[in-house]
């Protein structure tokens, strides 16, 4: 097969309104896979750069870019295919898609900044005076109890489709790809998104029972998108080459769920601070409606001052938003048997010295969902704006 996926496992919600395949375009203006309605499906992979060799970096993004393009159009990785090539090579693509549709596929590539300097300061590929000035390994905040194992990272790919096997075929042919001058450092997989990217979507649930996302930036929002998604033009003299594009924060949040589903009804509801039915703030109305948090209640405010609904709304935190497109996980038991389960929390956003790090250190200090929250896995990376034609995806930054 060196042309399209063939029919196969399909559902309603891998088809457009016409009934084709659902597929997102690759090149734009900017990366698909942001503002895109949150697929079903999430392979996420942080890779190390092995090579020294800026040339073949670039050949690498250059390769990268060709099969990505193809793959989220319904194409094999390679223009031979799994089954049709030399009988006495690797085919150009694994072929455990054949048969599939592309599922909405989308893919977006980031650059963290180990990219640009390694631990000991070396420039490593002539990139460092092109370094945003807020691409720096992210706090070390309370509550944070990091596996380096499960963090960091040079590049990144977030595959997200409609169909888990969809976007795993995505991650393992550019990993792949890449042998022998990335490997990966970490993976992954999610499913049930925990947040709506379009206002055509339902909210959906976490593993604590709750809507998630109820506020988050929906695609539709173009101001709300250029004010705390979007780098801006004038953001960062020193990195021109990433405006447009946007910062991605990735945190693997493992949740206690054994102890939350001891927690009655009523404590539960507190600590989110909306109910857990409709997904309405405890003040009242409906999911949509606006928190009223000087309702009185019996003993303080009906909306908590530790609820996480207070602790992170934009009025608290100085008017910022950001785009989720966070995960649900389960990645079997731990040691005592516990699920090993919670959110891959995904956010993009214009700036994360204003628009996350202040947000996770309320958080971190007032929220009381964070007594039943550990933080495993932290990284942030620079979103490179999108590529157009003839162009691979952060061509400026080597310009």
């Amino acid at each position: 097969m060196a042309g399209a996926f063939l029919a196969g496992r399909a559902s309603e919600a891998d088809s457009g309104a016409s009934g084709a395949p659902l597929t997102y375009a690759f090149r734009g203006e900017h990366q698909a896979g942001i503002v895109t309605p949150a697929q079903d499906r999430l392979h996420f992979a942080a890779f190390d750069v092995t090579t020294q060799s800026r040339a073949q970096l670039v050949a690498l993004l250059k390769a990268w870019t060709a099969a990505a393009d193809r793959m989220t159009r319904g194409l094999s990785a390679g223009e031979i295919g799994p089954v049709d090539g030399a009988d006495n090579l690797p085919p150009d693509d694994t072929g455990e898609a054949i048969g599939l549709t592309p599922g909405g596929l989308t893919i977006t590539f980031g650059f963290g900044p180990g990219l640009f300097r390694d631990a000991d300061g070396k420039d490593r590929f002539g990139l460092a005076d092109r370094r945003p000035q807020a691409l720096v390994d992210l706090p070390h905040f309370p509550g944070d109890n990091l596996d380096p194992a499960r963090s960091y990272g040079d590049l990144c790919v977030q595959a997200c489709a409609e169909d888990p096997q969809v976007a795993v075929h995505a991650i393992r042919n550019l990993a792949r790809i890449g042998f022998g001058t990335v490997a990966v450092r970490w993976s992954q997989l999610g499913f049930g998104r925990t947040s709506t990217t379009s206002t055509e979507q339902s909210t959906p649930r976490n593993l604590f029972g709750f809507k998630d996302g109820t506020a988050n930036v929906k695609a539709q929002e173009a101001r709300a998108l250029d004010e705390h998604v979007w780098v801006g033009g004038d953001d960062d003299p020193g990195a021109s080459w990433l405006a447009g594009g946007s910062y991605l924060v990735a945190r693997r949040i493992n949740m206690t769920i054994e102890v939350w589903d001891r927690q009655s009804l009523g404590d539960q509801e507190s600590f989110v601070g909306r109910t857990k039915g409709t997904g309405a703030p405890l003040s009242g109305g409906e999911e949509f409606t606006e928190p009223d948090f000087s309702m009185p209640g019996h003993d303080g405010p009906v909306i908590p001052k530790d609820a996480h609904v207070r602790v992170v709304h934009p009025d608290q935190n100085d008017g910022v938003r950001m785009l989720r497109r966070g995960y649900n996980f389960v990645d079997g038991t731990d040691a005592l048997g516990g699920l090993d389960a919670g959110l891959f929390f995904l956010a993009y956003l214009r700036d994360p010295r204003t628009h996350f790090i202040p947000v996770q250190t309320r958080m971190a200090k007032a929220d009381s969902l964070m007594e039943y929250l550990k933080v495993t896995g932290s990284a942030l990376f620079a979103v490179p704006p999108g590529a157009g034609p003839g162009e691979h995806v952060g061509q400026a930054l080597f310009a």
